[in-house]
């Protein structure tokens, strides 16, 4: 075998290698997330994310109902339309035996960075300054701004983390349930936290939660207010359009 056939198919493997990782073979954001918009034409939509109150993450593509759909459904046990607190924990503890990868009854800064670095790189890259795009792919989030630049003395109300693609505005989930900041989340901790959410959700406090009570999420809202911008913009540099 010659040097210069050597070094391709050294080069080859290399290659493949880095193109795998992870025990699905990818690694980083998932698909439709990222720095796609680059060259002429519309930016492209973005998946849409939502996290549910325990920062479980459901995705859709563009076009597709919000995944806040996805999320009910699935807490819905019985699918009568009807989210009881007794679903909602076991929604909850289902998630919980997800993220306990070791299996030792908690949560533990590991699997709190699993959460962070795998299952919701979105909210990390968002963290770092690099935006979300919805709806039409702008840089930011809508008309209402979740993620332009403020002044040094004007408040930030805008919604932080995971609380932007929530329906509790709460920026980490997983550390949000750690009421004694040990750095570790016990399942008495989980539960407790998931009575609370479900209390937020339930403000009339009949115990249950309607499909139809379900408030849009700060990126839902931004992406239906920049929806009507979105199509504009792909209709203006058509065929024929003047750009």
């Amino acid at each position: 075998m010659n040097v210069a056939r050597s070094i391709g198919i050294a080069g080859l493997a290399l290659l493949v290698t880095a193109c795998m990782g992870g025990p699905s073979g990818r690694r980083g954001p998932p698909p439709g997330f990222g720095d796609e918009d680059e060259g002429d034409g519309p930016p492209r939509p973005r998946v849409q994310l939502f996290v549910s109150p325990s920062g479980q993450p459901f995705r859709a593509p563009p076009g597709q109902p919000y995944p806040s759909a996805a999320w009910f459904a699935a807490a819905d046990a019985d699918h009568d339309g009807r989210l009881t607190r007794a679903e909602f924990r076991a929604d909850a503890d289902a998630w919980f035996r997800a993220l306990d990868a070791d299996g030792d009854g908690m949560i533990g800064m590991p699997e709190v960075t699993r959460w962070e670095e795998e299952l919701v790189p979105e909210i990390a890259r968002m963290a770092m300054g690099g935006g979300m795009g919805m709806g039409g792919g702008g840089r930011g989030m809508g008309r209402g701004g979740m993620g332009g630049a403020r002044g040094r003395n004007e408040l930030n109300t805008r919604a932080q983390g995971a609380a932007a693609f929530s329906l509790i505005n709460e920026p980490h989930p997983i550390r949000g349930a750690d009421s004694d900041v040990d750095y570790k989340v016990t399942r008495a901790e989980w539960r407790a936290a998931a009575d609370r959410r479900f209390a937020i959700l339930d403000p009339d406090g009949d115990g249950v939660v309607l499909a139809a009570d379900l408030k849009r999420t700060p990126a839902q809202f931004a992406q239906e207010q920049d929806a009507p911008r979105s199509n504009f913009r792909r209709e203006a540099v058509g065929p024929g359009a003047r750009r």
